[in-house]
């Protein structure tokens, strides 16, 4: 009788189970193991919440778009042209290498609400970097160019790439400007040396808490820029180090 019983419970389990075919799917659509119920994702999807919404989060750095990635490139082969025909120093792009780019965007990405600022456009291939970290927040960053033929150069960088609606460019002297900007969340420092330190005194008193300086060059212009860093590494405003990112990335954050 027992076993009689056991055999019918087996047999009605059996039933119960469904059709493979009918099982939930995974977010790309492969089924799963009959016995199994809950559906399973890819390491590129998210996990949906709690009410059962799926949202796809982009990764920063899949947003360089082909028309960004191929100014990137025409930027990075006129630098190292530069670098080698002996094209006078002020005609040079002089731009951070792709490395540093992603430093910046990366720091910028995780700062606090804010301002963003850069001080020395050049032909915009550094701005492009941060760009990234501003689409994520729908904001602009404000950039700052001196020499007129640099200008032309970020105008037309920032028209092929598109990202027009997240940069504010201004041809002129930053320090003619900053006293305007307040509540600085993210400023990256990469003009001439001379001009180093005193964008440092007008930046840091505007940095939101939280808040990041980063200048560059901080290794390959050391010694010219020695008395600058070492007053940043003293200051008891800011948390600071040098990283040895590219040519030397001097970060400095608000406490």
């Amino acid at each position: 009788m027992r076993r009689k019983q056991a055999q019918l419970r087996l047999s009605t389990a059996k039933k119960t189970i469904p059709d493979q075919e009918h099982v939930g799917t995974g977010s790309r659509g492969n089924s799963l193991h009959p016995d199994c119920r809950r559906t399973t994702y890819s390491k590129s999807d998210d996990i949906p919440s709690r009410q059962g919404n799926k949202e796809r989060r982009i990764r920063m750095f899949d947003r360089i778009s082909d028309n960004m990635k191929k100014r990137m490139t025409y930027l990075e082969e006129i630098d190292r042209k530069d670098r080698e025909d002996g094209t006078p120093r002020l005609q040079r792009l002089r731009q951070i290498p792709p490395e540093t780019g992603k430093f910046l965007a990366l720091i910028a990405s995780n700062c606090p609400q804010g301002e963003f600022i850069e001080i020395g456009t050049s032909a915009g291939y550094s701005t492009l970097w941060i760009s990234l970290a501003c689409m994520e927040r729908n904001i602009k960053i404000k950039t700052f160019e001196i020499l007129s033929e640099k200008v032309k150069l970020a105008e037309e960088t920032f028209k092929q790439a598109q990202v027009n609606d997240y940069i504010e460019l201004t041809e002129g002297n930053a320090l003619e400007y900053l006293n305007s900007i307040e509540n600085i969340a993210f400023g990256f420092l990469d003009a001439e040396k001379e001009v180093y330190e005193k964008c440092y005194d007008f930046v840091i008193p505007r940095l939101v808490k939280g808040g990041v300086l980063i200048a560059d060059n901080a290794i390959n212009h050391y010694e010219k820029l020695k008395p600058m860093i070492e007053k940043a590494l003293n200051d008891e405003r800011v948390d600071s180090l040098v990283v040895p990112v590219g040519k030397g990335e001097l970060v400095c954050r608000k406490k």
